[in-house]
């Protein structure tokens, strides 16, 4: 188990999963002797062109985040193309203090689909995408300090049995629930697909955000212009050094006001499952 290479794999378009992600894997690592932690992050277009590729001798920290209860449905295509080969997987997912659904299933679903043996999940809390008041902060240092905690489990059941593992029992539906759907004021449900952010006066062409884009859908000679789709992960809005990204569509926002009004307390914490 000592010869084990630590690695990362990843989307996080606004940096919540990235920390948790790296917060195991660097404390798995100083368990392990402290190697170095190779990072592989899929979070812009770039990131999958190729399928990503591992061995038996890696332990693989994979962590997506929580997009309407599920795993992104964009990225679907891209992870059934990875290759586990044996590799041992923690699997993580981060939320915006609502709750997780059948993410983690699903998630070790595709793992293990994949040819990942998947010997741990965690499920973690990030500040919401499109809120600044859901998960506010979040990971914090007690986050941190508890992915730490994890790391250490992790490393007490790879150490106490490094060639025979048990599949992990994470809670969730099969088959999966739909992907939450949000509801009007009279209870009908509502599709976001076609809402996009608008970019104000104020916007200095830094191009920023089409480099953060996920999607790569962002007109890199024209910041306000969207030439693709927009999957509400607000890496452009929460990253603008003039704050001129926004979302003004009264549906998305009426959403966005009833997940803070229902979900910003109490505070949701970590849950392991080992």
């Amino acid at each position: 188990m000592m010869n084990k290479a630590i690695k990362t794999f990843y989307f996080s378009a606004t940096g919540t999963t990235k920390k948790i992600a790296q917060a195991v894997a660097g404390e798995l690592a100083r368990r392990f002797g402290g190697q170095s932690v190779v990072h592989v992050d899929f979070t812009l277009p770039e990131g999958r062109k190729e399928p990503a590729s591992f061995s038996g001798q890696d332990i693989v920290v994979a962590g997506v985040p929580v997009y309407a209860g599920r795993v992104p449905n964009v990225l679907l295509k891209y992870l059934n193309t990875i290759q586990g080969n044996g590799a041992l997987a923690v699997a993580l997912v981060v939320y915006g203090n609502r709750h997780f659904d059948d993410a983690l299933v699903e998630w070790q679903d595709i793992l293990s689909s994949r040819g990942f043996q998947v010997v741990a999940g965690g499920a973690f809390i990030g500040e919401h995408a499109f809120s600044r008041t859901l998960g506010q902060n979040r990971p914090d240092a007690q986050d941190i300090a508890r992915a730490a905690d994890f790391s250490g489990r992790v490393y007490a059941k790879l150490k106490a049995s490094p060639d025979d593992f048990k599949t992990i029992c994470v809670p969730g539906n099969r088959p999966y629930q739909p992907y939450y759907r949000p509801k009007d004021k009279d209870g009908n449900p509502v599709a976001f697909h076609k809402v996009i952010p608008q970019t104000s006066a104020d916007c200095i062409s830094c191009g920023l955000c089409a480099s953060l884009c996920p999607m790569g859908s962002i007109d890199v000679e024209d910041e306000s212009t969207i030439t693709g789709i927009c999957i509400k992960c607000c890496a452009c809005v929460k990253n603008c050094p003039v704050e001129a990204k926004n979302f003004d569509d009264e549906i998305f926002l009426r959403h966005k006001q009833e997940l803070e009004l229902a979900f910003t307390s109490p505070r949701r914490e970590p849950e392991f499952f080992l």
